[in-house]
């Protein structure tokens, strides 16, 4: 099976809140980020936003609780859902 990764760029890593910019992504993928990190107990808030639609690429804001790190908390979220669409070949 082929893998294709999606272009990140780290916008902001500070304390406790981490910003992505998704680039190429739409809605669907962003949205499955902003629900999935909101269920996390790790996780006190998340969103997007898309900002223009011809001109901005959407990102994606986290802010984790104490004691958790974010860039951990969004990498651990991403190993998960591509495991789960992994089974889905199998």
């Amino acid at each position: 099976m082929a893998t294709s990764s999606m272009p990140v760029k780290l916008l902001k890593k500070e304390g406790s809140e981490i910003r992505l910019r998704l680039i190429g992504e739409d809605h669907t993928t962003l949205q499955l980020f902003r629900s999935r990190l909101n269920a996390s107990d790790k996780v006190e808030y998340a969103n997007y936003f898309t900002g223009h639609p011809d001109l901005d690429e959407p990102e994606l804001f986290v802010r984790v609780k104490k004691g958790a790190k974010a860039d951990k908390v969004v990498k651990d979220l991403c190993a998960e859902i591509a495991k789960e669409f992994a089974d889905l070949s199998n």
